[in-house]
């Protein structure tokens, strides 16, 4: 969606994967902007907020996920906005067209925060970040956030560390002013980029179990506690192969895959879903950001003793022009050498690398073998010695 809204995607269209026109010609009914009031299970029926009662034999939850807001005074003003559903998105394209924006606030830096800092400042428009710590992206190690906060800054966006909001109020030069504790910045559109949580308002009516993460319990076929219920996406939990536990991570390919096990469950057939590993990326102007696996306190809390290294090298080999820097982070367990997580940042080579990694966690692989992966090898496209060969065997002497 970010890049719908900076107009690297130009029409709506190509966002949706199939319309309700489509479903309907495979005989599925899909019913938009239509809201789930209640679930009655002694009637096995569902009621909409217009009173429609529609029945069930079986009940799939893929109710996503709620944005935070911060919860001051103003937060429901026009052209104050939070960006989780395709409507959003639609919204604020539309904000920046119809009205004159020469500046935009963003709150929050996490993945969609850093993601339309690119979007918005593309379009000629100033960004300014409140975040309520001292660098962005605090799922990878300081090093790496610091790279991304000079990315952000080399694009010319002012970045707000250990600000506190505090009211959204009407500006005098621009449309909006939101106060804080480092005084008030004004602004033509504001960004509530804060976090989100499982949206389970629903399973919680129903008595279905959360999980520690806040997120419905499921098994790995998707089931939740009860024989006819299932759900899926970023409302539910996901079993973490590397840590053994049961996490929520909201992204869409997970989404993707657990439908398809509960579909396939539902339609007679058998099917699980493994698990994940955690790989996840984003991209913010030249840079690319992605990370698997745990970082450090993942790792302990799991029972790990987590030992790191980081690394600087090259996406390419050194001989070649222009080559390209790549930061690797690994994580691995201190006792037995297997590998835990890996964070990695660079204009090139970042996202390759940690799917890479993703692919040894997925197998269990320790630095030994990590060490001595085969991987393809010529001077525009990588080192003979790759940083993931350098990175496993500097952190194997190590421990």
């Amino acid at each position: 969606m970010p890049y719908y809204i900076g107009d690297v995607i130009k029409e709506e269209t190509r966002l949706i994967a199939r319309t309700p026109e489509k479903f309907r010609e495979t005989g599925i009914d899909v019913r938009i902007d239509s809201r789930v009031e209640e679930v009655d299970e002694k009637a096995g029926e569902v009621r909409l907020v217009d009173g429609t009662r529609i029945p069930y034999d079986v009940l799939v939850f893929g109710t996503g996920t709620t944005p935070l807001m911060p919860g001051i005074p103003g937060e429901e003003r026009e052209g104050v906005f939070t960006l989780k559903k395709f409507t959003d998105a639609l919204r604020i394209k539309a904000w920046l067209r119809e009205v004159p924006c020469r500046k935009a606030i963003i709150v929050g830096a996490g993945f969609i925060g850093m993601e339309m800092c690119e979007a918005i400042r593309n379009l000629g428009i100033e960004v300014q970040v409140f975040h309520r710590g001292t660098l962005p992206v605090n799922r990878w190690d300081p090093e790496f956030s610091k790279t991304v906060l000079d990315e952000l800054r080399k694009h010319q966006v002012d970045f707000v560390t250990d600000a506190e909001v505090k009211a959204v109020e009407t500006g005098m030069k621009h449309r909006l002013r939101l106060v804080t504790n480092h005084g008030a910045a004004e602004a033509d559109m504001i960004l509530m980029a804060v976090g989100i949580r499982p949206d389970v308002a629903l399973p919680k009516q129903m008595g279905l179990p959360l999980g520690k993460t806040g997120a419905i319990q499921v098994n790995f076929s998707q089931k939740t506690s009860r024989e006819e219920v299932y759900a899926v996406g970023d409302c539910c939990e996901s079993f973490h192969r590397v840590s053994g536990h049961w996490v929520n991570i909201p992204l869409g390919d997970i989404a993707n895959k657990q439908g398809r096990v509960a579909g396939r469950n539902i339609g007679g057939g058998a099917m699980i879903f493994p698990g994940i590993v955690g790989a996840q990326s984003f991209k913010v102007f030249d840079l690319e950001v992605a990370a698997t696996g745990l970082d450090e306190r993942e790792a302990i809390e799991a029972g790990f003793h987590p030992a790191s290294t980081l690394i600087w090298g090259n996406a390419i080999a050194g001989s070649m022009p222009r080559n390209t820097k790549v930061g690797l982070k690994l994580i691995a367990d201190r006792a037995t050498g297997k590998l835990l997580g890996a964070q990695a940042v660079g204009t090139a080579g970042a996202v390759s690398r940690i799917n890479t990694l993703s692919a040894a966690l997925w197998a269990g692989l320790n630095l030994d073998d990590v060490g001595w992966l085969d991987l393809a090898y010529a001077p525009p496209v990588g080192p003979a010695w790759d940083p993931i060969h350098i990175a496993a065997q500097t952190l194997k002497r190590e421990i």
